[in-house]
C-alpha cells in the first residue's frame, strides 16, 4: 500500500514538473502545438525520428502567418522566429538582450564546452576579444601557402580515386582536405588524412560528429532535468585526448609562440599576455557602467578552444563544399560557367592557387554562396533572453532564460525571400540583384557580434578547395548519388547527410593548374 501511494505520488509529481510551464504560450497568445509532457515539442528529438533543424523547419511552415511560434524543449518555453526584422533585433540591435546562446548550464559548464562557440557571457565576450586578431586579412594571407599544399593533395587523392573508374564520397573527401588545412593552420601538424585512410585526426573528427547513445541519453536528461544532471558531461571522451594534445605541443614550442601564425601560437600569445581583461556583458555598477571582467587563459581554456577550432573548421567547411560539388553535378551548365571563371583567373595569375586569385573568383563564390543557401551547415541559431523583454512588433513580453530559435533551413528555402528555393541559382548572389530581405535571412555564418569568428577563414578554404577540385576535374552523379539526401535525424548543429555524397570524378583534359 505504502508503495502504491509512493509510486503515485512520484508519478503525480514527474507530471507536475513536466507540464508546470505549458500555459506560457498560451497565456502570451502565442500559437504552437500541443506539448508532451515531460517531453514537450521534442519528442521526435530525443527518439532520434528528427534532427533540431529538421523539427524546426516542420514549425515554421506549419504557422505561414504567424512571426513567431511557441516551442517547448522539454519544459523550457522557446520561441521560433519566422520574421527577419525579430531576427535582425534579436542578433543584432537587441543583441545584449540575446547574447547567450543557452547551450550551456549557467552553473556548472563542463571544460571542452568552455569554447568560443559555446561560452556565455563574460567568458565569451573575453574570448572573442582577445582571438579576432587571429582572423584578420593578413593573417589569412599568411596562411594561404598552407592551403595550397592541402589543395595539391586534394587534387592528387581524387585522381588517384578517380583513375580506378570508381565513385568518390565527396564529403569524405572534402573532410579529409579541410582535416588537413585545420591541422596545418591551426596546430602545425601533418595530418595527411588526405593519403592515410586511418588518420587519427580524421577518426576524431568522426567521431565527434556521430554521437554515441549513450550521449544522447546525457543531452536528453540535461534538457529534461537541467539542475538536476547538470553536472553529466557530453564531451567527456574527448577532454583526455585534446588536453594531451595541447600540453604536448605546447610543451614542444617550450611554452612560447614558434613564428607559424598558427592557432596555437595565436593562443600562446593570449596566455603571454597575461589575464583577459574587459568590459563585462553581464555585470554592471549602481552607475550603469560595466564592471570589469576577467579570465585566466590556462591549458584547459586552450584545449577548449583548439576543440572548437578543429571541429567547427573542418566539418562546416566540408559540408558546404560537398553539397556545392553535389549540385554541380546535377547543373553541368553552371559547372561550366564556374570551371571557365576559374581557368580565366588562374592564367592571369601564372597558373598559380594564390589569395588574390581566389578573391577574383566571383562566380564561384555566389555558387558556394547559393548551395549554402540550399543547405546550410548550421541549419539553426540558438540564443537565450538574459532579462524580461517586450518585441515592440508583436506587444509580446517575455521572461529571462526564454530560448530563441532562428531556423535557417527554413528561412533559406522559403518562397517568399527566394523565388524557386529548390532551383539552383548562383547568380541569386550577384550583389546587384540580392534585396535587403534576402541579405537579412541568408545567415549561414549567422549575424552580429556572434556571427562565426571564422567566416573568412572558412569562406577561403572552400573556395580553394573548390578551385583546386574543379580546374582538374569534372563532376557528375554516380549510379548510387541520391538527387536529394536524406539528412541524418542524429545531427545536432551541423547538418550530416546520411551515406554521404557519391560523386564521379573526371579529369578534364585541358587544365591550367
Amino acid at each position: 500500500m505504502i508503495l502504491t501511494i509512493g509510486v503515485i505520488v512520484l508519478l503525480l509529481s514527474l507530471y507536475y514538473f513536466g507540464t508546470r510551464n505549458f500555459k506560457y504560450w498560451e497565456k502570451r497568445g502565442v500559437k504552437h502545438d500541443k506539448p508532451i509532457p515531460v517531453f514537450g515539442n521534442n519528442i521526435d528529438v530525443y527518439l532520434l525520428r528528427k534532427s533540431v533543424t529538421q523539427l524546426s523547419v516542420e514549425m515554421y511552415l506549419r504557422y505561414p502567418n504567424e512571426k513567431v511560434v511557441g516551442f517547448f524543449r522539454a519544459n523550457a518555453p522557446e520561441l521560433v522566429i519566422r520574421d527577419p526584422e525579430i531576427i535582425k533585433r534579436i542578433l543584432v540591435t537587441d543583441f545584449e538582450n540575446f547574447y547567450p546562446r543557452g547551450i550551456n548550464h549557467k552553473e556548472v559548464v563542463e571544460p571542452l564546452m568552455r569554447n568560443l562557440f559555446f561560452a556565455d557571457g563574460d567568458l565569451w565576450r573575453l574570448l572573442r576579444q582577445r582571438m579576432t586578431p587571429a582572423f584578420t586579412s593578413g593573417k589569412l594571407k599568411a596562411m594561404f601557402p598552407l592551403i595550397v599544399d592541402c589543395a595539391h593533395r586534394l587534387q592528387k587523392r581524387a585522381l588517384t580515386v578517380s583513375a580506378a573508374g570508381e565513385a568518390i564520397d565527396a564529403r569524405d573527401m572534402m573532410a579529409r582536405y579541410t582535416t588537413d588545412f585545420i591541422g596545418a593552420c591551426g596546430f602545425g601538424v601533418n595530418v595527411d588524412s588526405l593519403g592515410d585512410e586511418e588518420s587519427t585526426f580524421r577518426q576524431l573528427g568522426r567521431k565527434i560528429f556521430q554521437p554515441r547513445f549513450q550521449d544522447i541519453i546525457v543531452v536528453v536528461l540535461k534538457e529534461v532535468f537541467p539542475d538536476a544532471c547538470k553536472s553529466l558531461k557530453y564531451l567527456s571522451r574527448f577532454e583526455d585526448d585534446f588536453k594531451k594534445f595541447v600540453s604536448d605541443v605546447l610543451r614542444l614550442r617550450n611554452y612560447k609562440p614558434s613564428g607559424r601564425n598558427d592557432f596555437i601560437d595565436l593562443m600562446l600569445e593570449c596566455k603571454q599576455k597575461g589575464t583577459i581583461i574587459g568590459e563585462s556583458i553581464e555585470r554592471r555598477k549602481k552607475d550603469g557602467t560595466p564592471e570589469i571582467a576577467t579570465v585566466e587563459l590556462d591549458d584547459t581554456l586552450i584545449a577548449a578552444q583548439v576543440f572548437v577550432f578543429f571541429a567547427a573548421g573542418f566539418e562546416t567547411s566540408s559540408s558546404a563544399t560537398s553539397y556545392t560539388l553535389h549540385e554541380l553535378s546535377y547543373h553541368p551548365e553552371v559547372q561550366e560557367k564556374v570551371q571557365k571563371e576559374i581557368d580565366t583567373v588562374l592564367a592571369k595569375h601564372d597558373g598559380k592557387l594564390t589569395y588574390d586569385s581566389i578573391n577574383e573568383m566571383t562566380y564561384l563564390q555566389w555558387t558556394l554562396k547559393e548551395a549554402m543557401r540550399m543547405l546550410p551547415s548550421l541549419g539553426f541559431v540558438s540564443r537565450q533572453c538574459v532579462r524580461p523583454y517586450t518585441f515592440p512588433e508583436l506587444s509580446l513580453s517575455i521572461d529571462a532564460d526564454v530560448g530563441i530559435l532562428i531556423p535557417l533551413q527554413a528561412l533559406h528555402n522559403d518562397p517568399l525571400y527566394f523565388e524557386d528555393p529548390k532551383v539552383f541559382r548562383p547568380e541569386r548572389f550577384n550583389p546587384e540583384c540580392l534585396t535587403r530581405q534576402q541579405k537579412d535571412v541568408f545567415l549561414p555564418f549567422g549575424a552580429g557580434p556572434r556571427a562565426c569568428i571564422g567566416e573568412r577563414l572558412g569562406l577561403m578554404q572552400s573556395l580553394a578547395g573548390l578551385a583546386a577540385v574543379l580546374s582538374k576535374f569534372s563532376v557528375s552523379p554516380a549510379t548510387s548519388t541520391i538527387r536529394w539526401p536524406k539528412i541524418d535525424p542524429r545531427s545536432d548543429i551541423v547538418q550530416t547527410i546520411l551515406g554521404g555524397l557519391p560523386l564521379m570524378f573526371h579529369e578534364r583534359k585541358s587544365t591550367v593548374i
